[in-house]
């Protein structure tokens, strides 16, 4: 088994996991109305500043390094030790966005080599293989909102190969600028003018969209961990090659993703207990997750979403619902967003005692980007 062994968190909460867990169960939104988002205050959930300044001028690199930091040093206090090649692998979809702005607008190109190098994606993983002496691969993988899945699904790959004996797994975006978060506004998917619990209803009537997020959140994933949060038992991606940002209404490839993943992961549809979904709360992801959930799985299935609690954290979105997930086994609770509108009747309404089960984890990333993981809870 491959146990997600360790989990470190920096979100809209703040700095750590706790904080994030906090706010889950407190069922309080981490988005806060925050200025120059244009005429009026808007509904964000930005990582707050914090983190260690010799990891870097930006939040961006302070937060990889420090939710990364904390993940290696919560597997340490679980048992793991690290073996001979350990790689790393970061799912981000924007990188640098706030220093690569300032490079080509406020200083006009001309920052010194050291800081150029900084802006480079490469380099804060190549500081972290540095400062832990890692000598396994180190990667970046991005696939929208979908990257934390395919971090993982590569992870479990390299275990799996013989190439790593385990990974450190790290997903960062803090790329919710005015200019971002605006282009999501006219796309017609964000919402910044109400209350997250208002705006953002996953499988529940009455949505009109999420609202925007960051976080970096990293895991370690290991077969030598005496007791990981929660086991990957294995997962798939597909792609539906139909739209730049609308899913295929046939659903052929989402639900063969789905169908795939518990195939690779050797587990019947009958046993899911939960879907822990990509749940944004827009029309078409919500229409096509509940007609996976009613097609493939039995009666007993739950779903829960936890956008309307963190936001959608766009790259990292995923990741940190996978360490909803794990946090929520460890816990005793399924960190379920509450019910405020009429709903599937298969929606948790809030923290809910966990019923021991298999989990699976869906995200529909925008394009086609289709990715779903399967979780087991440790023995």
């Amino acid at each position: 088994m491959i146990g997600i062994s360790g989990i470190g968190v920096v979100s809209g909460y703040g700095w750590g996991r706790e904080p994030l867990w906090d706010g889950l169960v407190g069922g309080k939104p981490a988005a806060q109305l925050v200025g120059g988002y244009g005429e009026h205050e808007a509904w964000v959930a930005l990582v707050p500043d914090g983190g260690d300044p010799e990891d870097g001028p930006s939040r961006f690199a302070r937060a990889m390094r420090a939710a990364a930091r904390e993940a290696i040093t919560d597997a340490g206090a679980r048992g793991w030790r690290p073996g001979r090649r350990v790689g790393l692998l970061h799912a981000v979809v924007l990188g640098e966005v706030d220093l690569w702005r300032d490079f080509y607008t406020a200083r006009d190109m001309r920052v010194p080599v050291r800081e150029f190098l900084g802006l480079m994606p490469s380099t804060p993983m190549s500081t972290l293989m540095q400062e832990y002496g890692f000598h396994g691969p180190a990667m970046n993988v991005s696939a929208m909102c979908a990257s934390g899945n395919a971090a993982l699904i590569t992870a479990k790959a390299w275990i799996d190969a013989g190439v790593v004996d385990d990974v450190v797994l790290v997903a960062t975006d803090l790329s919710a600028t005015p200019e971002n978060v605006g282009h999501f506004v006219r796309l017609g998917v964000a919402i910044t003018d109400a209350d997250p619990l208002d705006a953002c209803r996953p499988f529940q009537e009455g949505s009109r969209g999420f609202t925007v997020g960051e976080a970096s959140v990293a895991m370690v994933l290991s077969r030598r961990c005496a007791d990981p949060y929660l086991n990957l038992l294995g997962g798939a991606m597909s792609h539906d090659a139909h739209h730049v940002t609308s899913i295929d209404p046939q659903l052929t490839q989402v639900l063969g993703c789905f169908q795939d993943a518990l195939a690779n992961a050797g587990v019947d549809a009958a046993s899911v207990r939960y879907l822990n979904a990509h749940g944004p709360g827009t029309q078409q992801c919500d229409r096509a997750e509940a007609a996976v959930v009613e097609q493939l799985f039995s009666p007993h299935t739950e779903i829960y979403s936890v956008k309307p609690l963190t936001a959608h954290c766009q790259g990292a979105a995923s990741a940190i619902e996978v360490a909803a997930a794990a946090l929520g086994n460890a816990r005793g609770l399924v960190p379920a967003s509450p019910i405020v509108a009429a709903a599937h009747p298969r929606l948790l309404d809030g923290p809910t005692p966990f019923a021991d089960g298999i989990i699976v984890k869906s995200s529909l990333g925008m394009g086609g980007h289709n990715s779903v993981v399967v979780l087991a809870p440790a023995a």
